[in-house]
């Protein structure tokens, strides 16, 4: 009972100091923004932009230092070498638990440039966060299907147009854009429903990175493949805050994009087969390091 209320506690203690440290960084950060907004000029919104990355870092930097303090976690993390602020790269991972963006932001923090997800272009209007995306230079971006595309052909190519212009701003400052090409977080009825041939894994989405590549793979560094393991299988949010997973690892690949990896995913239907062929390779290594850590796999029979 009393270890019980004990991780309820922390749980409780966890929650309250990362939203004390939103709310003590969130009022800068909107401030920032609302003077890019209102003073037009390139370098000037550079400057800006340089400084709302600085709040968000310092974020996730004290986000980190509460961790350390609230919970003991014994962290394996390889492949971290050779990684520069100055970089630009696309970040894929495997996707378990909300708790996958906390991992990826404690251990990149000052090693890469800021992590930023492709967001669809509506949320640019939710209330505080589309200001605080836009603010850090979140890219937005438009997609569309392929049965809106086939009622409105003029527009095939219009998305990733419209991608490509907001990833201007990248030309000059480095970026990492991150992506979980599961496109949802594991669990056994998404397995069973999707009949993944991985046995902890979920099938990986080949479009999503294809759409990046094509829109600034010519601008980005490397690729880095994120194979994130909780091995005593317990992988909610709740129990991480609580204290309940303390030992994490985590494998990051450095993956150079050479000529196989050039293409156009979306018109050419022979580079989506290999494209697709290589992302399903790097999923099948993944599916062996689990088995090779012996993770518990209590999710599935």
């Amino acid at each position: 009972m009393f270890r019980f209320l004990k991780s309820q506690f922390t749980g409780i203690l966890a929650v309250f100091l990362l939203l004390a440290n939103t709310m003590v960084c969130i009022g800068p950060l909107l401030i920032t923004a609302f003077i890019k907004l209102l003073i037009p000029f390139q370098g000037f919104r550079k400057l800006c932009s340089i400084i709302a990355n600085g709040i968000a870092v310092i974020w996730i930097s004290i986000n980190n230092f509460n961790m350390g303090i609230t919970r003991k976690i014994n962290w394996d993390v390889q492949g971290l070498e050779g990684l520069s602020l100055k970089g630009w790269y696309l970040v894929i991972s495997n996707h378990q638990t909300w708790a996958d963006i906390v991992v990826l932001q404690k251990i990149f923090n000052r090693r890469i440039p800021l992590l930023k997800f492709f967001l669809k272009k509506e949320l640019i209007w939710v209330p505080l966060l589309g200001v605080a995306w836009w603010a850090l230079d979140f890219p937005f971006m438009k997609r569309y299907s392929a049965a809106f595309l086939k009622r409105h052909p003029r527009l095939k190519g219009k998305d990733i147009e419209i991608t490509r212009k907001a990833c201007e701003k990248f030309k000059t400052i480095p970026v990492s854009i991150m992506n979980f090409v599961e496109g949802t977080r594991f669990t056994k009825e998404k397995h069973d429903r999707q009949n993944s041939p991985f046995r902890h894994l979920l099938r990986p989405k080949a479009g999503g990175i294809g759409f990046v590549l094509a829109a600034m793979g010519e601008r980005l560094t490397s690729i880095l493949n994120i194979t994130i393991i909780y091995p005593q299988g317990e992988t909610s949010f709740w129990a991480f805050l609580c204290g309940r997973i303390n030992e994490i690892k985590v494998w990051v690949e450095k993956i150079p994009i050479k000529r196989n990896l050039s293409g156009d995913y979306i018109t050419d239907p022979d580079f989506q087969i290999r494209f697709r062929s290589w992302l399903n390779s790097l999923w099948r290594d993944k599916d062996r390091l689990f088995d090779a850590q012996g993770a518990d796999t209590r999710l599935l029979p």
